[in-house]
C-alpha cells in the first residue's frame, strides 16, 4: 500500500517513466523520500539499505545515469561506507569527469585515511588525476598543502617545490584564486629559509656555496647573480668567492659595467690576492679598456703588499702577457714592442732590487721571466743575439748545474739557431751539469752522430768520456766517505760500549774492595762514594745496545723536540738537609728498547712531584691501561723531572703523545715516543710546521697575562678559530707570544689586517701570517772541525754561557793539542812531525776525565 502511495505521489507531480528502468527509478526515488519521512533509527537504516539497493539495480541499468551516481555516493558517505564508497567514486569518475566538490571531498577523506607511505602515494595518484578534469585552483592548493607533509621525507623539498611550480604553470594567473597559491608557495619558502637560517652561524660560507651550486643547477643568470652578491655582502675578505663570481661573470654574462665592478670590487677588498688582480687584468683586456688604465691598474698590484715572493713573478708575468698580445711582430719596431721590451728589463730589475730585499729571496730561481724573454726575441723577433744574452745571464744565476736548463736552451737554438751554437751549448752543458750529466753526453752525442764531422765526433766522445769517469770517480769518493762516516760511527758506539763495561767492572772491583768499609762507617763516606759509584746510572737515558745512554745523549734528543736536556733541580734548604737515599734505595731504571713502541718519554717534570708514579698514572690512565711507570731519580733520591710510562698496547701509547704540553704542577709536560737516537740518528719529531702557513697567525707583543679565552674572544670576531697555542718557556710561563689558527686563509688575511697593532691592556700587539725563519744549519765538515776545540756544553748549563760570557774552564785545559800552524809568504808551515804523519787526533775527555784533573789526581 505504502508503494502504491508513493508511486502516485510521484505521478501527481509529473513524474513520469516508461519501462522497467522508469519503475526502478521511481522506486529510488520514492525510498530517498520514505527515508526523509521516517523518524525511526531502525526505519531508516532498513530504508538506506533499501535505497542502495535501488540505486545500485537503476546504475545496473543505466550506468550514465549521473544524478544516481551523486545520489549513491552521497548516500554511502553518510553511511561511512568507506570501500563501497570508494568503488562508487572509482566508477563515477571512469564516466565523468568529476567537479571540484566531488574531488575535494574524494581527496579529503582518503587524506584522513592515509598513514603509511604506501597510502600517501595513493593520495599523490589521486590527486594526479584530479587535477587533469578542470582548472582546480583549491585542488591545486589542496594538493600542494599535503605534499608539505612529506617533507621530512628524501627529496621532498625538491617535491613540494616542483608541485608548487606545477600549480602556478596551471592556474597562478587565475584572477580571484591564483594569489593563493602564491602566497602559500613564499610562505614555504621563507619557513625553509628560516630553518637553513637557524641551523647556521655567521658568515654562513658552507651555507651559500650550497645554495650557489643549487642555483648554478638551475641556470638563472639573475637567481646565481643574486645568491653570489648575498653571499659576498657577509664573505667580503673570502679571495676564492670572488674567483669564483669573476670566473662566472666573465664566461656567462660577459655584462663590461657589471664584470669590471666586481673585478674592481675584489680587488679592494682581497688587495693581497694576486689571483684576483691577475682576473682583473684579464678582463680589462677582455672588454678593451684603454692601455693606461690598465698600465695603472698593475701599477696599484705592485703596492698591494703580496705575501709571497712567487705572487710578484705572477703578476708581472701576466702583465707581460698583455704587452706581448699587443705587439705586431710583422713590423721592426714598433712603441709597443719598446714597451714590451722595456717591461721585460723592468721586471728583471724589480725581482732582483725589490722583491730579494723583501723576502730573502727572488721567487723566480729558474728565471721563467727571462726565459719567455729570450724565446719572444728568439721565435718572434728573430733576434737570437739578444737570446744568447738573456741565456747567459740566466746561467749565471746559478742554474747551470741543471740539466733541464741546457736542453731547454738546446731546443731554442735547434729550433732558431744553428748547428755551432748547439754544438757550444752542449759543450759547456757537459762540463757544468752536475744532477744528470748522462743526459746532457747522450744529447751530445746524438747531434754529433747526425751532422758532426769525424773531428766533432772524436771530441764529443773524448769529452764525454772524461766528464764521465770524473763524475763517477766522485761518487765513488762520496760513497767511501759515506761508508766511513758510518764505520766511524759505528766504532765510537763500540767504544762506548766498552767503556762502558770497563767503569762497570772497575766499580765492582771496587765495591768489593771498600764494602766492608762502607758498611761500618756508611754515613761519612756514603755522599761521595755513592756519586761517584752511581754517576753512570745516574746519566742512563735510553736502551742503545746494552739498554743504556748517557745523560748527554739524552740532552740531545730532548733537543731535537725544540727542548734542552733536564734542568738541574733547585733544592731547597729542607732538601739540601734531608738525608740522601741510600744507595739500595735508588731505582735503577733499565728500559728495554723492544718495548720502544708501547712506550713514551715524559720530560720537563717539577722535581718537587711527590709520589710520580701515582701523579702519572691518573694522568695518563685516560689513554688505556699503564703497564709500569719508571721515573728517574737522582743518587741522592730525588725526582729528576723525567720518566716512562710503558702501555699495554701502541695504540694507547700513541693517544699518549696527544698529552704533550699538557700543563702538570705548573709546567708544560713534554711527551714524546721513546726511540732510540743512536739507531735512527734522522728521527726527528716536532708538532708544529716551520714552513708558511696561511691560514695561521703569529702574534706577538701579547701582555703576559693574556689567557687563551682572551685571546679566543679577540680573534674570532674575524673568523672561525680552530686552535690557539700559547708559547712558554719550559716552566710554563708565558713569553707573549701565540699562534692562532684559523678554518681558511681568506679568514687569517682578514684577521691580520684587523688586528695588527691592535691594543691589549696596554700592549700593542703584532700580527703576521706565520711563517717562521729558516734555521741555516752549518756542513757537517764545518760543524765537525768547529767542535774539536769546542767547550762542552755540560760546562755552561742547558743554555750555554751566561750573560757575561765568562767561562770557567781553567785556561790550561783550554790549550789546544794541536798548535795552529803560523802562515809566512801566504803558506801554512807545518811542523816537522806533522808533515812527516797526521798528528793522532786528541781523546775525548769525560766529566769524570776533568774532575780528576782539576782535583790532581
Amino acid at each position: 500500500a505504502e508503494e502504491k502511495a508513493g508511486r502516485a505521489v510521484l505521478v501527481r507531480v509529473g513524474v513520469r517513466r516508461t519501462g522497467r528502468h522508469a519503475e526502478q527509478q521511481d522506486e529510488a526515488q520514492w525510498a530517498q523520500t520514505r527515508t526523509q519521512e521516517v523518524p525511526s533509527e531502525h526505519e531508516k537504516e532498513l530504508l538506506h539499505c533499501e535505497v542502495d539497493r535501488a540505486l545500485s539495480r537503476a546504475l545496473s541499468i543505466n550506468a550514465f545515469d549521473y544524478n544516481c551516481h551523486l545520489d549513491l555516493i552521497k548516500l554511502l558517505r553518510q553511511e561511512g561506507e568507506l570501500v563501497k564508497l570508494r568503488r562508487a567514486r572509482q566508477k563515477m569518475s571512469e564516466l565523468f569527469p568529476l567537479t571540484e566538490e566531488i574531488w575535494l571531498d574524494w581527496l579529503k577523506d582518503e587524506i584522513k585515511m592515509a598513514s603509511e607511505i604506501s597510502e600517501r602515494e595513493k593520495v599523490y595518484e589521486l590527486f594526479e588525476r584530479a587535477v587533469k578534469d578542470y582548472i582546480c585552483p583549491e585542488i591545486w592548493l589542496e594538493y600542494a598543502q599535503y605534499s608539505i607533509g612529506g617533507i621530512g621525507q628524501e627529496g621532498g623539498i625538491e617535491k613540494v617545490r616542483s608541485i608548487f611550480e606545477r600549480a602556478l604553470t596551471a592556474v597562478g594567473l587565475h584572477v580571484t584564486k591564483g594569489t593563493a597559491l602564491w602566497e602559500a608557495y613564499r610562505e614555504f619558502e621563507n619557513a625553509i629559509l628560516e630553518t637553513a637560517q637557524l641551523g647556521a652561524e655567521t658568515p654562513k660560507l658552507a651555507e651559500y656555496q650550497a645554495y650557489i651550486d643549487f642555483e648554478m643547477k638551475a641556470g638563472d643568470p639573475a637567481r646565481i647573480q643574486l645568491i653570489y652578491e648575498r653571499a659576498l655582502a657577509e664573505n667580503c675578505l673570502v679571495p676564492d668567492l670572488w674567483a669564483r663570481y669573476n670566473q662566472y661573470l666573465d664566461r656567462q654574462l660577459k655584462v663590461k659595467e657589471l664584470v669590471l665592478s666586481a673585478h674592481d670590487r675584489a680587488v679592494r677588498n682581497c688587495p693581497w690576492t694576486v689571483g684576483l688582480w691577475i682576473q682583473y687584468l684579464l678582463a680589462m683586456e677582455r672588454h678593451g679598456v684603454d692601455h693606461c688604465i690598465i698600465s695603472e691598474m698593475f701599477e696599484k698590484a705592485l703596492n698591494a703588499g703580496f705575501i709571497q715572493a712567487t705572487d710578484y713573478v705572477e703578476i708581472w708575468q701576466a702583465y707581460l702577457d698583455y704587452l706581448r698580445r699587443r705587439v705586431d711582430f710583422t713590423q721592426d719596431s714598433s712603441k709597443e714592442l719598446e714597451e714590451l721590451r722595456s717591461s721585460f728589463a723592468r721586471a728583471v730589475e724589480y725581482l732582483k732590487q725589490e722583491v730579494e730585499e723583501r723576502f730573502s729571496e727572488s721567487g723566480d730561481p729558474s728565471c721563467t721571466i727571462m726565459q719567455n724573454w729570450a724565446r719572444v726575441e728568439a721565435r718572434l723577433c728573430n733576434n737570437m743575439q739578444k737570446a744568447r744574452e738573456l741565456w747567459d745571464n740566466i746561467m749565471t744565476k746559478g742554474n747551470a748545474k741543471y740539466a733541464n736548463m741546457w736542453l731547454e736552451y738546446y731546443n731554442l737554438e735547434r729550433a732558431h739557431g744553428d748547428t755551432q751554437h748547439c754544438r757550444k751549448a752542449l759543450h759547456r752543458a757537459v762540463q757544468c751539469t752536475s744532477d744528470y750529466p748522462e743526459h746532457v753526453c747522450e744529447v751530445l752525442l746524438t747531434l754529433e752522430r747526425i751532422e758532426g764531422t769525424l773531428e766533432d765526433w772524436d771530441a764529443a766522445v773524448q769529452k764525454t768520456e772524461n766528464r764521465l769517469a770524473r763524475v763517477n770517480e766522485q761518487r765513488a769518493k762520496a760513497a767511501e766517505k759515506e761508508a766511513a762516516l758510518a764505520r766511524q760511527e759505528e766504532e765510537k758506539a763500540e767504544q762506548r760500549k766498552q767503556s762502558r763495561a770497563e767503569k762497570k767492572a772497575s766499580k765492582k772491583a771496587k765495591k768489593n774492595r771498600i764494602g766492608e768499609k762502607r758498611k761500618a762507617d756508611d754515613d761519612d763516606e756514603g755522599e761521595w762514594g755513592q756519586e761517584e759509584e752511581e754517576e753512570q746510572p745516574s746519566k742512563r737515558h735510553k736502551g742503545d745496545g746494552d739498554g743504556l745512554l748517557l745523560e748527554e745523549d739524552m740532552e740531545l734528543e730532548t733537543g731535537l723536540f725544540g727542548r734542552s736536556g733536564p734542568e738541574k733541580p733547585d733544592l731547597s734548604t729542607n732538601q739540601k738537609e734531608k738525608p740522601s737515599t741510600s744507595r739500595k734505595d735508588v731505582p735503577k731504571v733499565l728500559h728495554d728498547s723492544s718495548k720502544d713502541n708501547i712506550t713514551v718519554f715524559v720530560s720537563n717534570l717539577s722535581y718537587n712531584m711527590t709520589d710520580p708514579e701515582v701523579k702519572l698514572k691518573e694522568l695518563f690512565e685516560s689513554c688505556g691501561e699503564v703497564a709500569q711507570i719508571r721515573p728517574v731519580f737522582s743518587n741522592k733520591g730525588t725526582f729528576r723531572g723525567y720518566c716512562y710510562v710503558e702501555f699495554k698496547d701502541e695504540k694507547s701509547a700513541l693517544q699518549a703523545l696527544g698529552l704533550d704540553r699538557n700543563v702538570v704542577e705548573g709546567r708544560p709536560m713534554f711527551v714524546s715516543p721513546c726511540v732510540d737516537k743512536n739507531k735512527n740518528p734522522d728521527f726527528k719529531v716536532f708538532r708544529y710546521s716551520t714552513t708558511l702557513e696561511k691560514h695561521k697567525l703569529f702574534i706577538s707583543g701579547l701582555p703576559f697575562s693574556c689567557t687563551k679565552e682572551e685571546l679566543e674572544d679577540i680573534c674570532k670576531a674575524h673568523g672561525n678559530v680552530k686552535d690557539i697555542r700559547l708559547v712558554t718557556n719550559r716552566a710554563g710561563k708565558p713569553k707573549g707570544l701565540a699562534y692562532v689558527e684559523f678554518e681558511n686563509e681568506a679568514q687569517a688575511s682578514q684577521a691580520v689586517l684587523k688586528m695588527d697593532g691592535l691594543t691589549i691592556k696596554e700592549h700593542i700587539i703584532k700580527v703576521a701570517i706565520s711563517n717562521p725563519p729558516l734555521r741555516k744549519l752549518p756542513d757537517k765538515a764545518e760543524a765537525g772541525r768547529a767542535s774539536q776545540f769546542a767547550v762542552p756544553r755540560q760546562i755552561y748549563g742547558a743554555r750555554g754561557k751566561g750573560r757575561t760570557q765568562l767561562s770557567m774552564m781553567p785556561r790550561a785545559l783550554q790549550r789546544q793539542s794541536n798548535p795552529v800552524a803560523k802562515a809566512e809568504n801566504g803558506m801554512v808551515q807545518n811542523s816537522p812531525a806533522a808533515s812527516s804523519e797526521r798528528t793522532e787526533e786528541p781523546k775525548k775527555m769525560s766529566n769524570a776525565d776533568f774532575a780528576k784533573m782539576l782535583l790532581n789526581k
